[in-house]
């Protein structure tokens, strides 16, 4: 309870010294919604020329792309900032912070927390809202509740993600484009249905990772759809396994991480 009141301090104030700069805060919101929401224009314009892109249409392919979006978003608000952990590295801020007695993730996440983060959560909840109300679902129970739990557990699987390609920085520094293609590349990837992807590429990603578990597959348990891959149907509900799983990888390489780092000497 002490650590949960000492974090919720440093974000109040963190959120209080930003709001002073008002234009700024003002820019870096609307911003981030520009962001957001040409992400969705892309899907758009996409069926402007087509009516149905691997094999799904407007509705079901806007489904997929609002839970990746949600569960992005939601990664992004809660460890975000572990991205910039090369800086720390980098310039020995690293170090201040193992000296601490508190979590290491906790204060690295927790340093630099940016407001427009809580924005795209709320940008994002909108798509995720509006895409649900124009997909062809069948309302049942099960696929409520899969609604509801399937961007948390992607958020969860992102968060893997997240932690896990930080850790390249305890070994090479300057790490942040390679993790990048996981974290952002990956967002990009899960916004898309996988059958429009092949060979190699979607064997490594889409299985080999996992990012076809954050929305691609909970998709097509929601909308009740055959798999156009031959998938199935039950890898719909294997998100929160995949989720367990990227979240486990990525303590062991964040734990590994910590206890072969060596100081820069900044």
């Amino acid at each position: 309870m002490v650590d949960l009141k000492a974090y919720q301090q440093l974000v109040r104030a963190q959120l209080r010294a930003q709001a002073q700069y008002r234009a700024s805060f003002a820019i870096d919101l609307s911003g981030s919604a520009v962001v957001t929401f040409l992400e969705v224009a892309v899907i758009l314009i996409l069926f402007r020329v087509t009516p149905s892109l691997g094999g799904f249409v407007m509705r079901e392919a806007l489904l997929m792309a609002g839970l990746a979006g949600l569960a992005f978003n939601v990664c992004d608000l809660c460890v975000g900032n572990i991205e910039r952990i090369r800086l720390y590295v980098r310039t020995g801020l690293l170090d201040a912070i193992l000296i601490r007695p508190r979590p290491v993730l906790a204060q690295l996440i927790l340093t630099d927390f940016t407001p427009r983060r809580i924005g795209q959560v709320v940008q994002a909840s909108i798509v995720f809202i509006v895409a649900v109300v124009l997909a062809p679902i069948d309302w049942t129970p099960a696929h409520a509740v899969l609604l509801v739990l399937g961007p948390l557990f992607g958020a969860v699987y992102f968060m893997g993600v997240f932690v896990g390609g930080s850790t390249v920085a305890f070994y090479w520094i300057e790490s942040g484009e390679f993790a990048n293609a996981f974290t952002y590349g990956g967002r990009t990837f899960s916004m898309y249905p996988m059958s429009i992807y092949s060979g190699l590429f979607r064997r490594v990603f889409a299985y080999g990772l996992g990012f076809a578990f954050v929305a691609y597959y909970p998709a097509l348990a929601i909308l009740d759809k055959p798999d156009p891959l031959g998938g199935p149907s039950w890898l719909g509900w294997c998100t929160p396994a995949v989720a367990a799983a990227s979240a486990a990888v990525a303590g062991l390489l964040w734990r590994t991480g910590i206890r072969h780092y060596r100081s820069t000497g900044s």
